[in-house]
């Protein structure tokens, strides 16, 4: 197919663009295969380039002979298109709305796009499975690296190479495989340097009506024991749920095939649900009326900070198995591939302080999110103002991002990266000129090509420009666990993603600056007293007469 078959009007003069908190801008609009553009002659204007893949929906307006067209972004931005012209207006709404939503991924942006910086880091072999385990053999001998999924036969979500229990043989993993939901047998998501306790990851056991065994699977997660201990089982649903999946042929581990761990149901809600509760909450932000009951009363009825609740809970009941009462855990709701992941992750930046630097949230990402199969391409096709029937659109990646913003809000001294890193992970999650976050799992982008045909976005993260700007001023490495509050007063809506197109920011931007020169000329006032200091010490070793009583 070529685009120029869905561009009707590749071109129209006198358009007006409306942003927020921008001055209007007339100029030219065009559309190419991949973005629209508006460029203007006047002084002192940037072009504006979006990605078609970044539009969520369309609205056409008319007044006369003047058409408008109110764009829509999964970023939740929205502007505003004046078109001279009934037709004009017609065909490029038309046209926005075909290369918005095309179906091949091979089609999309990241295939053409060729960077203009020097990629001095190729970020696609910046996190590699191999590496990982190095750190891994440095701690323990406990574990192995198994290639049991290298043709991704055994589990196609999983990536080819996987960290399991060292005594569990390849043989004995393809036939727990068959007793996983989707083939997602039980492997290693973090290992705990502290106390040598591990936290692993799974789909659901498919026990069915009939209660159906697997010694295989006993077998495998027993092998994380040490001796004399027991176990967590953190199931994200709640026990009702996990009744009815069994007549689905789901269902949950048995304590009497299970005696050595504790299962624990947290009602973390299923993708569907957050679809529904972020429509809500957008609707809820963009609402104009002024009414403070209405607001409270919609952000309420959106139930978002509650789902951020459910999952921090969840998440600090898996460190806190891990940390405190020094037991092994393993986590699994039904698939495996959503609130599983967010717990896990989220488990990992409270336990783990390298997950809490930029390379480390980077490697957190890759590992618990990308290379464990999380379904990106399908989560992340709508967004909230998509008009079209969600199928499999969720944001579960972006309510992890929220969760991880109110422990940075919470510890603002712990982390090496900033609340522009987690909104920049969000805004490319959903659309991107990078390869990262296309496909569902490791076989699609192995299937498409993506290393070879497309740029990673680590190689533009990891360039000294941009990480100084997404490095947090207040940063000091901190060895310790950190335990956020869940407390319903403590956790806040996320403004800097969810209120940043409604208000200006510039008063916090120049609250940030005058943060960083103080910050910046503390620093210099620290190195000044250190200069005198070593200056004083010298005089006092040179003249006796110097020294201190």
């Amino acid at each position: 197919m070529e685009f120029a078959e869905l561009i009707k009007t590749p071109r129209v003069d006198g358009v007006v663009l409306h942003r927020p908190f921008l001055p209007t801008v007339e100029g030219t609009l065009c559309l190419t295969g991949h973005h629209l553009i508006l460029s203007s002659r006047q002084d002192n204007t940037e072009e504006l380039w979006l990605l078609h893949s970044n539009i969520d929906a369309i609205e056409k307006r008319f007044v006369g002979s003047l058409g408008s067209i109110v764009v829509k972004c999964k970023d939740l931005w929205i502007i505003k298109l004046d078109i001279p012209g009934m037709d004009e207006c017609l065909n490029i709404a038309s046209s926005i709305e075909a290369l918005s939503t095309l179906d091949s991924v091979s089609l999309m942006y990241p295939f053409f796009y060729r960077p203009m910086f020097e990629v001095i880091e190729d970020g696609w072999n910046t996190f590699r499975p191999e590496d990982a385990f190095k750190d891994l053999e440095s701690m323990t001998d406990e574990w192995r690296l198994s290639e049991v999924n290298k043709d991704f036969n055994t589990c196609p979500s999983y990536p080819p190479l996987l960290a399991v229990p060292k005594d569990i043989d390849d043989d004995t993993l393809r036939k727990v495989a068959t007793f996983r939901h989707g083939g997602r047998f039980p492997v290693l998501s973090y290992y705990h340097q502290k106390n040598g306790m591990v936290m692993m990851r799974a789909g659901q056991p498919l026990t069915g009506t009939n209660g159906r065994r697997c010694k295989e699977d006993e077998k495998l997660i027993n092998a994380t024991l040490r001796a004399g201990k027991r176990g967590y089982i953190i199931d994200t649903r709640t026990i009702n749920i996990a009744q009815q999946a069994k007549a689905k042929g789901g269902g949950f581990e048995s304590e009497a095939n299970y005696p050595q761990w504790r299962r624990i149901h947290k009602a973390v809600e299923r993708s569907n649900v957050l679809q529904e509760s972020l429509i809500k909450l957008v609707e809820a932000c963009n609402d104009q009326s002024h009414s403070m009951d209405r607001w409270l009363s919609k952000l309420e009825a959106s139930n978002w900070q509650t789902h951020v609740k459910e999952i921090l809970t969840t998440a600090c009941l898996a460190a806190q198995c891990i940390d405190r009462e020094g037991a092994s855990v393993l986590v699994h709701g039904t698939e495996g591939t959503d609130s599983t992941l967010q717990v896990t992750s989220l488990a990992q930046i409270i336990l783990d302080p390298a997950s809490r630097t930029i390379r480390g949230f980077q490697n957190l990402v890759e590992r618990e999110w990308l290379q464990a199969g999380h379904p990106f391409q399908v989560r992340c096709a709508q967004s909230a103002y998509s008009s079209n029937k969600a199928r499999q659109e969720a944001p579960v990646f972006l309510l992890f991002l929220d969760c991880v913003w109110q422990i940075l809000r919470q510890f603002p001294c712990s982390f090496e990266f900033n609340e522009s890193f987690l909104v920049l992970l969000f805004e490319h999650a959903y659309a991107s000129q990078f390869g990262t976050f296309l496909g569902n799992c490791a076989a699609d982008r192995v299937k498409l090509g993506l290393p070879d045909k497309t740029v990673s976005l680590w190689s533009w993260v990891n360039r000294q420009q941009e990480l100084e700007r997404l490095t947090n001023p207040l940063y000091e490495a901190n060895s310790l666990v950190i335990w956020p509050s869940v407390a319903p007063q403590s956790l806040l809506l996320w403004e800097g993603v969810f209120l940043r197109w409604n208000r200006s920011s510039k008063c916090l931007d120049e609250a940030y600056k005058e943060m960083v020169h103080i910050i910046e000329y503390n620093k210099e006032l620290q190195n000044k007293v250190n200069s005198l200091r070593r200056q004083l010490a010298q005089l006092e070793t040179e003249d006796p007469l110097l020294q201190s009583p």
